[in-house]
């Protein structure tokens, strides 16, 4: 099975200098919906692993949550892809859980729920958590400069084997050419 682990802020949508709040507040990066489709027309199970800590501060309700998702999907939808499963963590750092990341919890879970080792799965992020979370997991670190990724890339310490791409459109390219 091939899979693709993709963060949310940052990679898929744009994030802002505040939380996203409503389902307005969620806009899509240009050409990120359409990588989706073109990762599921090439064969892959698409995956989102979210830090959501406004959930855990109370500033985002999961009814609200839900539907942001909601309008996420449908937008993946209208472009013709599919996102498979969204994990998310509704943790603070403060709460100090398995799965928020640069911890692999919510990567555990997906290999779990999946039944394949991570060790070939790209793993999409924006920021240094992101990263060391797939790394942690065993998954292919993917840094998109997108979101906060040109100031990931410029802070350095990124682990070893990280990839870098312009946005999910170009992570998209190199995967579509590998499957040729």
């Amino acid at each position: 099975m091939k899979l693709i682990i993709l963060d949310q802020n940052g990679v898929i949508n744009k994030k802002g200098d505040t939380l996203i709040r409503t389902p307005d507040d969620w806009k899509p990066i240009p050409g990120s919906l359409q990588a989706i489709a073109r990762l599921t027309h090439t064969g892959y199970r698409v995956v989102t692993a979210t830090n959501q800590s406004g959930i855990g501060r109370g500033l985002l309700d999961m009814t609200t949550f839900n539907a942001i998702n909601d309008k996420l999907l449908r937008a993946v939808q209208q472009e013709g892809g599919r996102i498979d499963a969204l994990f998310f963590c509704p943790h603070t750092r403060h709460d100090k859980c398995a799965c928020r990341k640069p911890n692999a919890g919510m990567f555990k879970e997906i290999r779990q729920r999946y039944g394949v080792e991570l060790d070939h799965v790209p793993a999409v992020g924006d920021s240094l958590r992101d990263l060391q979370a797939a790394a942690k997991a065993g998954a292919v670190p993917v840094l998109v400069l997108t979101g906060k990724g040109q100031i990931t890339q410029e802070e350095g310490h990124l682990p070893e084997g990280t990839q870098i791409y312009p946005d999910l459109s170009a992570v998209a390219d190199s995967l579509e050419v590998q499957a040729l």
